[in-house]
């Protein structure tokens, strides 16, 4: 574990550095499977850490670390579906209304593009209300928290990994801010310290093992890049050996 891992495009040093930490801890914890950017089986989403333990002849043990650096990365991830749509469906009906009096107070703003005035498409930005532009905004902001921003909830409704854990800097832990059921492995001297633990999620072994191939593809296409194996050098080797 001295080598340095590689960074992804755009992939700062801190997060860097806490993928290392990840993968050092849970080799330490006996997850002698480990690789980074996992693409999971039941989600679109990727794991920046995954790891497996294996327990004799039972199913392994799966582990899923998400590392983040900064609050407002944390926060995006970590929107609850439930609240939000609730919020959403609140200020819905709070556009309705101010929808409602503002086409009574400003009858100009009618296009008279129908046939039925009642149908006329209404141009409410033209009066720039700071009311109604706030509702806009926020409107947009829990629509794309909603398809997007759901990565925790995701990641435990479907079970991916027995075991979930946040891995942070040490001025980022905040026990309100974790998502419910997570674990939270927290950086300090150079090294993690586990300072809450995660909830058991159970899976199939099935699953499981689908868990571990998935390990075992993303450590290959690791491995591939370190010694410079492309898909046509692997497409030239397989012709010649048909």
């Amino acid at each position: 574990m001295d080598a340095e891992l590689k960074p992804r495009r755009g992939e700062t040093d801190a997060h860097r550095r806490l993928k290392r930490l990840a993968v050092l801890w849970a080799q330490a914890q006996g997850y002698t499977a480990c690789a980074i950017e996992v693409s999971l089986p039941q989600c679109r989403y990727r794991a920046d850490v995954a790891a497996y333990r294996a327990r004799g002849g039972e199913p392994g043990l799966t582990a899923i670390f998400e590392c983040k650096q900064v609050l407002s990365d944390l926060r995006r991830d970590n929107c609850c579906t439930s609240a939000a749509r609730e919020r959403l469906a609140t200020v819905t009906n709070r556009r309705a209304v101010l929808e409602r009096h503002l086409r009574v107070h400003y009858p100009t703003l009618r296009a008279g593009d129908s046939l039925f005035p009642e149908f006329d498409s209404v141009d409410f930005s033209a009066i720039e209300h700071r009311g109604y532009s706030r509702v806009i905004r926020e409107t947009a902001t829990l629509q794309k928290r909603l398809r997007g921003s759901t990565k925790f909830e995701c990641l435990t409704r479907y079970r991916c990994a027995n075991l979930l854990f946040l891995v942070l800097p040490n001025e980022l832990y905040r026990e309100p801010e974790l998502p419910p059921g997570w674990g939270a492995l927290v950086e300090c001297g150079g090294s993690l310290s586990l300072r809450r633990k995660p909830i058991w999620n159970d899976s199939s072994s099935e699953s499981r093992l689908r868990f571990l191939q998935r390990i075992a593809v993303a450590g290959t296409r690791h491995l591939n890049r370190q010694l410079e194996i492309n898909f046509d050098l692997i497409q030239a080797e397989r012709q010649r050996g048909a």
